[in-house]
């Protein structure tokens, strides 16, 4: 029988494509497709709630997903290291539920990630730029979130040189690491992240030019969803691509 889903967000760029791989998996019923005007117990028969709305209607979206005790897989953005705990303490008072955010579907990203969280404590100099569509309501990107808060927890408490931090032109500091956010007419999404050091400067870049790059993700979040339980962020963590010194 084919697990049932509805996807919060669905008249978007990444919803209608979730939409598209739920509708071509074998093992998936698409039975609600939720926008804006959607009432809040619309798509309450599905099994698997994703969210892929909006960063300021998801936390209430998730919310009343796991009251009904639906699994939920998060997309949108904004799922800072604060919220993230939020979520999990509301998980720990639910025995059984599952909930799985994902800040990137693509497996590049997830690996550029990685890659950065591993040079880390190598580097005292670290920035971040991230480049998106000018229709992305939300700077930094979850992404580029992500990305500092990983590499400021590898480098356990010491703090990255950021000279000149108070000024707006240098950036937003997330994590004591600077984020800059670009919104550009003709890119998808892109994410570098700079490592400078004595005599040399790191960079780790990721493109995406397309939302194929996000298919596989979206598979492999749906598959993991059921058996879900607890918080799971990120999908290194829904793959099984461990980090030296990790316990992935």
């Amino acid at each position: 029988m084919s697990v049932s889903v509805a996807v919060a967000g669905a008249t978007g760029r990444l919803g209608s494509l979730v939409c598209q791989v739920v509708e071509e998996h074998p093992d998936f019923e698409l039975v609600a497709r939720l926008d804006s005007g959607s009432g809040p117990e619309e798509g309450a028969e599905a099994r698997i709630l994703v969210d892929v709305s909006h960063p300021d209607a998801s936390p209430a979206i998730v919310a009343r997903a796991l009251e009904r005790g639906q699994r939920v897989i998060v997309g949108t953005s904004g799922w800072s290291a604060d919220r993230l705990a939020e979520l999990e303490d509301r998980l720990a008072g639910l025995p059984g539920s599952g909930a799985i955010v994902v800040p990137n579907f693509s497996l590049g990203s997830v690996l550029g990630t990685t890659l950065a969280r591993i040079a880390a404590p190598y580097f005292d100099a670290i920035e971040v730029v991230e480049a998106h569509h000018p229709k992305k309501v939300d700077s930094p990107s979850g992404t580029a979130v992500r990305t500092a808060e990983l590499m400021a927890e590898a480098r356990d408490g010491r703090e990255v040189e950021a000279p000149f931090a108070e000024q707006p032109a240098r950036g937003q500091l997330v994590a004591g690491i600077p984020v800059h956010s670009l919104r550009l007419a003709g890119v998808v999404a892109k994410q570098e992240v700079r490592f400078g050091g004595p005599g040399e400067v790191l960079t780790v870049t990721h493109d995406t030019h397309s939302n194929e790059a996000y298919r596989a993700g979206i598979r492999a979040a749906l598959e993991a969803a059921d058996a879900a339980r607890g918080l799971t962020v990120g999908l290194d963590r829904v793959l099984g691509i461990a980090v030296p010194g990790d316990g992935a």
